[in-house]
């Protein structure tokens, strides 16, 4: 089975682009998701035991403990040990069962994937791009987004320009709906062509 890491700065239009391979029947495993279900479950004792006050009704709220993270490297390290050996375990888990139903292709959708070092654990690498101007409406037109906010989650990410130096695939999500399609349908067949008769 190849592993496709799919990843992408913000708003470049990565969840849309997950959903195509998905539509495509390839098994699909997003970070972000598994850190919402992860809130809402194991890691949110762990995160109140830390951020005392975070979690309300047994759900970390992500604001409050937005307020209590942000531009502040060590309480975000401390935040990112509890969560992130929880999410590399559902993503193994993730990947065993993909095997197990004989996918030839499965999607990691990692938004800090080169960040993180992320890139170690696919065997290829599709980043999606936009234009700056687009970009830069999606990610302003996001309920509670600001420009000082912008500003701050792009400087904590790698340039799109190098993203894309890296990558193996590039998609321009700007192009429209129809021709990021094609782009998934190319990339799955390229992917999946040694898929084994069964």
């Amino acid at each position: 089975m190849k592993i496709l890491g799919l990843t992408g700065s913000i708003g470049m239009g990565k969840s849309t682009t997950a959903a195509m391979f998905e539509a495509l029947g390839v098994p699909v495993h997003s970070a972000d998701a598994a850190v919402h279900r992860l809130y809402a479950g194991r890691a949110a004792p762990l995160v109140e035991a830390r951020f005392p006050g975070t979690v309300r009704d047994g759900v970390v709220d992500r604001a409050a403990l937005g307020s209590r993270v942000l531009g502040q490297p060590a309480a975000l390290a401390d935040l990112e040990a509890i969560v992130h050996p929880l999410v590399r375990a559902e993503e193994t888990a993730f990947l065993d069962a993909a095997r197990a139903d004989g996918a030839a292709l499965a999607v990691l959708d990692i938004p800090l994937l080169f960040e993180t070092g992320g890139e170690a654990r696919v065997d290829t690498v599709l980043v999606v791009t936009a234009p700056p101007e687009v970009q830069r409406a999606r990610v302003l037109a996001r309920p509670g987004m600001t420009e000082a906010k912008f500003a701050g989650i792009l400087a904590s990410q790698m340039p799109d320009a190098e993203k894309r130096a890296r990558a193996d695939y590039v998609i321009y999500t700007g192009e429209g709906l129809d021709a990021a399609r094609r782009a998934v349908a190319a990339i799955v067949a390229d992917l999946g062509e040694d898929r084994p008769e069964t």
